[in-house]
């Protein structure tokens, strides 16, 4: 990945766009080419030196019964935003100004691991259903379906677990223009109802010690 200086993801960035990652693709390079498919994922800071990306595939996905060659990729995806130059002070100073576009992007990569184990697939279906059912006032939890279909879902599945060997992220959000066009863009987005961006806007613009309090 392409990354100048200034739109280097510190680790508290990358950490929190793990932790809030809902789905990425992943890519594997394959004797019959690169195969990509997207997938709900969960991120376990606790295996392994780097973590984890966990995740499950269709049984008839072919993508998981073709040995991966070397590394494997999840391209992780935070926010994104066109960025139009009206909103930069310096378009009525002088002009010079273009739009572009503002985002959040990770390649996790590292060694691709399958399980096809019940056990292990019920454990991840719980762990997925729990993230995203909590704070629900109608939660649904994997036991309300009747135990017969939950183990014929989880048979229809195999589990994926990347281990995680390096990451390469990028956090471009406007750092390398001027703090009264920064200003302007974080306005902007605010304006066009997006309060995510604008504060990703407002958040890169600090110093790391900062952000990391």
């Amino acid at each position: 990945m392409y990354i100048p200086a200034h739109f280097s993801a510190d680790d508290g960035a990358v950490r929190g766009l793990l932790r809030g990652c809902g789905a990425a693709d992943l890519v594997t390079s394959t004797p019959r080419g690169l195969v990509a498919t997207f997938l709900p994922v969960l991120y376990d800071p606790e295996i392994g030196e780097h973590g984890a990306l966990l995740a499950h595939v269709a049984r008839n996905n072919d993508q998981w019964k073709e040995p991966a060659q070397g590394e494997s990729l999840f391209i992780v995806h935070g926010p994104d935003a066109y960025v139009t130059p009206s909103w930069y002070a310096s378009k009525a100073e002088h002009g010079r100004v273009v739009p572009t576009w503002n985002y959040l992007t990770a390649h996790v990569y590292g060694r691709l691991v399958v399980h096809d184990d019940p056990e292990w697939l019920d454990s991840l279906v719980r762990r997925l259903t729990g993230k995203y059912e909590a704070g629900r006032a109608d939660a649904w939890s994997v036991d309300d379906a009747p135990p017969q279909y939950i183990a014929g879902q989880l048979r229809a599945i195999v589990g994926l677990e990347l281990v995680i060997t390096r990451i390469e992220a990028k956090a471009k959000m406007s750092q390398n223009r001027p703090a009264a066009d920064r200003d302007g863009v974080a306005a902007g987005y605010l304006a066009e109802g997006d309060p995510i961006m604008a504060e990703a806007v407002r958040a890169a613009a600090e110093p790391a010690e900062t952000r990391r309090r």
